[in-house]
């Protein structure tokens, strides 16, 4: 799969990263709790695009959005919970 585009769509303190495919929209979405710290809620991908790694796509552009601006998540959605248990690597930018 070649590289994604990967959008940000905010209104308010919620918002979602988000891939627009034929098939349907992949999405993670948050809640901004603060400057330093969003509530990570929701990873969803259409059943079409399912194995096709669009979900682990939007984690690494999480992690990669966290280290930029500086803000901690905390993983409430149960796919970037279990993505945080596998790389420890990632723990810098977890408030658990």
């Amino acid at each position: 799969m070649s590289d994604p585009k990967i959008t940000e769509e905010r209104d308010g303190p919620k918002g979602r990263f988000v891939i627009r495919t034929p098939q349907g929209d992949a999405e993670m979405t948050y809640s901004v709790l603060s400057p330093s710290l969003r509530i990570v809620d929701h990873t969803g991908v259409p059943k079409a695009l399912e194995g096709q790694g669009f979900a682990y796509k939007l984690m690494l552009h999480l992690i990669e959005d966290a280290k930029s601006n500086g803000y901690k998540i905390v993983p409430l959605c149960p796919y970037v919970n279990a993505q945080r248990a596998k790389h420890p690597e990632w723990a810098d930018h977890f408030s658990v």
